[in-house]
């Protein structure tokens, strides 16, 4: 395990070559520990490109597919959050409970607005 200081004085395009493996690495943790990830991922996969079809402007388009990229980054905030949480705070607790809750209701809300989105411009 690499420490964050060991990369701190990276500039340049070794930071952002670090960074994209970060990335790269919270994904595959998303796909291989969250099957909601999973089940969002398969959501994108159909509805992306039928985004592509089904909008006539670039920025029906745009919203459509923007509406469910939201899912996917909010779904792996919330497990970051509960990651977290369960590594500091075992236990059951209040604002543990609180936290997670709050990462849930947040994952509902995105999923509430692709809805919203899909159905206001979809609906005649």
């Amino acid at each position: 395990m690499t420490s964050a200081q060991e990369f701190k004085g990276k500039k340049g395009l070794l930071r952002l070559w670090n960074a994209l493996g970060y990335s790269r690495d919270g994904i595959a943790a998303a796909w291989r520990h969250e099957a909601a990830f999973r089940e969002e991922v398969l959501l994108a996969v159909v509805t992306i490109p039928l985004a592509f079809y089904l909008g006539k402007t670039g920025v029906e388009r745009a919203l459509l597919v923007s509406s469910v990229l939201l899912i996917l980054i909010v779904e792996i905030l919330n497990s970051a959050i509960e990651a977290v949480v369960d590594k500091a705070s075992p236990e059951k607790h209040d604002l543990a409970k609180r936290a997670k809750d709050m990462g849930s209701a947040a994952v509902l809300f995105s999923l509430l607005n692709a809805a919203a989105v899909w159905l206001c411009i979809l609906w005649p």
